[in-house]
């Protein structure tokens, strides 16, 4: 066995330094050194095959762009519509993905219900955090029919199980036993919980470190890729909602997905972060239930809430998240300050865009917001960094200040620049489209989305195949003209 020795690791990046140091020269945080013993492995072949012949060294070459031979990846669909979209149109052979979360937000859920949900593969789920049974109790509440028909047998009075077929659980954290039991199952797919809890015997550190993470997510990747297997890694985050560990572990990954939401609600938000084979803006919105997690296919159905009688403060923005379309609800309270200072929070959107916001309304429409407190709020729980809900939280704040409900039927759908000018927004024919098939009369565009003159390289937008007004304004003063008046 190799001489352990003594090394400082930083908990931010995974800086190896030798000893102890207040600020780390890679990324700059402070007091992020921990003391680990590591110890270095004597042999450099993969532990999860050390016989395989696809383990031996391999002397590439440089190649021509043109001379590359290129193949349509293979992609494992689930029966998730959801996650299929989030990874890009399903799971890569060979892909290893890395999925975040805060503790009791449905992580180990969803991937539970996912493995139980493919009959046809075979799924290794390794949990080093529950036992087999409490697994067990999980996925008897997970079938949609109470997951375990249970069926009597007359002759044995025993029951036989229709759900839950081709799913093996292992219970173990070393990753050498791990990879015995891989070697002999042959999975088609595994899903690690989580990767804290793994540890490897090349690295002496305790399980969760800097070290055995980046250890034992390092033998993963290389069983990924060598045996075209998919591997689902289930972190945990810190206190400041960043997946513990290293740094380095989310560019070790192909794909890094959020599970987000608030536990005192039912909706839940699943978000790539990264990823290397589609879009890293696509998200995927789940309802917790009592029998797992349920797929919101219209998440515009749920983000609107119902209102007996128009209310002011409130309107209703088009947004796009990936390549889906929504209508959200944005909400707006401006009221006197009673204090000496006014008070800006805002939740679900960018604080600093609200300021910018106030001071073009302030600057450019002459309304004296300086003295009053501000609180604008994105409801359904979600994250909105698309600008084209300016002029939505633009027209709330104004409907709020001046208490005047803006029409139920009307949505909005522009940025707004420093100058008070309304600019044009992307795929607005999409937004359009998802207005007209919720019920909506009229929506506010960009008159820039509709560009002028005859050039063949610009594409008009035809107005006349929507059933909806299609308004468009140029600037702020505008549209409170023809909203207010």
């Amino acid at each position: 066995m190799a001489k352990s020795k003594i090394a400082y690791f930083c908990q931010s990046c995974g800086f190896e330094a030798p000893k102890w140091l207040g600020k780390c020269p890679s990324c700059g945080a402070w007091n992020t050194f921990v003391e680990e013993i590591i110890e270095k492995p004597n042999s450099s072949v993969p532990d999860w095959k050390a016989t395989s012949s696809t383990t031996q060294q391999r002397a590439n070459k440089p190649v021509e762009i043109p001379d590359i031979t290129f193949s349509e990846e293979h992609r494992m669909l689930t029966p998730d519509k959801e996650f299929n979209r989030v990874l890009g149109g399903g799971i890569v052979a060979g892909s290893l993905v890395l999925i975040g979360g805060e503790p009791g937000i449905g992580k180990s859920t969803l991937m539970l219900q996912l493995a139980l949900s493919m009959p046809a593969i075979k799924v290794l789920y390794i949990s080093g955090e529950e036992s087999e049974r409490q697994i067990k109790m999980r996925a008897e509440r997970l079938d949609p029919a109470g997951i375990e028909s249970r069926v009597k047998n007359q002759e044995s009075g025993e029951s036989t199980l229709k759900f839950g077929r081709n799913c093996y659980i292992l219970t173990e954290t070393s990753t050498q036993n791990i990879f015995k039991q891989i070697e002999q199952l042959e999975p088609d797919l595994v899903v690690v919980d989580s990767i804290q809890t793994l540890h490897s015997s090349h690295i002496e550190s305790t399980p969760g470190s800097v070290s055995q993470v980046r250890e034992c997510t390092a033998e993963l990747l290389r069983f990924a890729k060598e045996s075209s297997t998919p591997v689902f890694l289930i972190g945990h985050i810190t206190k400041d909602g960043m997946i513990a560990g290293p740094k380095i572990l989310e560019h070790m990954v192909d794909t890094v997905l959020q599970f987000e939401g608030d536990r005192h609600h039912v909706y839940r938000i699943l978000r790539a972060v990264k990823n290397r084979f589609g879009s890293a803006s696509e998200l995927g919105i789940y309802e917790m239930l009592g029998e797992g997690l349920r797929e919101v296919s219209n998440p515009s159905e749920i983000l609107l809430s119902q209102r007996d009688e128009p209310l002011s403060g409130i309107t209703i923005s088009a947004t796009l998240e990936g390549m889906r379309p929504m209508l959200i609800e944005t909400q707006a309270l401006v009221s006197v300050s009673p204090y000496g200072t006014p008070q800006r929070t805002a939740t679900g959107f960018d604080t600093k865009r609200m300021s910018m916001l106030l001071a073009v309304l302030e600057k450019r429409c002459g309304f004296k917001l300086g003295i009053k407190d501000v609180f604008l709020n994105i409801t359904g729980g979600i994250r909105v960094e698309d600008p084209a809900i300016d002029l939505g939280l633009a027209a709330a704040i104004i409907s709020s200040n001046e208490d005047i409900p803006i029409p139920f039927k009307t949505c909005f759908a522009g940025e707004i620049g420093l100058s008070g000018e309304i600019r044009a927004v992307n795929r607005v024919e999409q937004r359009i489209a998802e207005a007209e098939k919720l019920g909506f009369e009229q929506i506010f565009i960009s008159k820039y989305n509709l560009p002028s003159g005859g050039g063949k390289d610009k594409k008009r937008i035809d107005l006349s195949r929507y059933k909806i007004e299609v308004k468009t304004v140029g600037n702020i003063e505008e549209v409170f003209g023809l909203l207010f008046g």
